[in-house]
């Protein structure tokens, strides 16, 4: 389900068609939709934070030479922070959703939607149990890191690993931005501007590597993806069987 999940994310923008790994966790656990649907968020969450984490270190190190670096992802990371801090809690969580229900939603879809919302704070974790998998999700960036900078080992290209793990996370987070299916282009723009800058390495160069990485870490493990939802029956259920 994993693998279905980030087939769909990596056709597209800001991998949002993860999402799609629900239906089939739906059929798989019969669990309630909404209670699915924030776990699946949750994972997401998590595995990004810990790239934040890295982001914010690597923008440590050239403090000296982009400075503006480090204002900028402090500031993200901040109100991202913000934001989920907001929701952990149901009481505050889930109002803007009642308020969206209310006055937005029509009225013959209120109790499906109502429904749907009601089980998303269903079994919700401690923040404390989610520092494992924040730790783990550094652990699995670490290996992804890796496997792109033998890439760039092999190009020849000036620059060390220790700067490389810490700012192509950076990189990897502009791609984040839904313009394009998985963030294809902004990704290598962002990794052209930031090592062309700190390391005077060919443009050409770094975008032969970052897009090298993008088909390693992204298009190999969406394709394993792919072929397993060949196998897979995806469930018919619409919104009018959405029940908790």
């Amino acid at each position: 389900i994993f693998l279905i999940g980030f087939f769909y994310g990596s056709i597209t923008p800001g991998y949002i068609g993860q999402l799609m790994r629900v239906p089939y966790m739906k059929e798989k656990t019969k669990e309630p939709y909404g209670k699915l649907f924030v776990n699946s968020m949750l994972e997401v969450i998590v595995h990004t934070l810990s790239l934040y984490g890295m982001m914010v270190i690597g923008a440590l190190l050239v403090i000296s030479v982009l400075p503006e670096l480090l204002y900028f992802t402090v500031a993200w990371v901040i109100i991202l922070a913000i934001i989920l801090l907001y929701f952990v809690k149901k009481e505050r969580g889930e109002k803007p959703f009642c308020f969206f229900i209310k006055y937005l939603i029509p009225k013959r879809l209120k109790h499906h939607f109502t429904a749907f919302v009601d089980t998303f704070y269903t079994d919700f974790p401690k923040i404390k149990k989610l520092m494992l998998p924040l730790f783990l999700g550094i652990f699995t960036w670490i290996i992804i890191f890796t496997q792109e900078y033998i890439i760039v080992f092999a190009l020849g290209l000036d620059i060390p690993y220790l700067y490389f793990l810490l700012l192509f996370p950076i990189a990897n987070t502009v791609g984040f931005i839904p313009i394009t299916f998985a963030g294809l282009g902004t990704r290598e723009l962002a990794a052209i501007v930031l090592f062309s800058t700190l390391f005077a390495v060919a443009e050409e160069k770094i975008f032969v590597f970052a897009l090298l990485g993008f088909v390693v870490t992204d298009i190999f493990t969406g394709f394993l993806g792919f072929l397993v939802s060949l196998s897979e029956t995806r469930p018919k259920d619409d919104l009018s069987q959405i029940t908790v």
